[in-house]
């Protein structure tokens, strides 16, 4: 194999690898702001009935 074409080869994977790592990048973003989406959503929340649940009706 020549030098040239093995340069060539070799920039190719580079272009790849750099694409790739670029694209998991912008997924980690993505992932990371739906996660912070949904945790002040899950803040935001607010029960229907302040009563609700508090208490257990039990017969003997």
């Amino acid at each position: 194999m020549d030098i040239a074409a093995l340069s060539v080869v070799m920039s190719n994977n580079q272009v790849r690898s750099s694409a790739s790592l670029a694209v998991m990048d912008n997924i980690k973003d993505v992932a990371q702001q739906q996660s912070l989406q949904l945790m002040e959503m899950m803040h935001e929340t607010v029960p229907e009935h302040p009563r609700l649940g508090n208490q257990i009706d039990i017969k003997l």
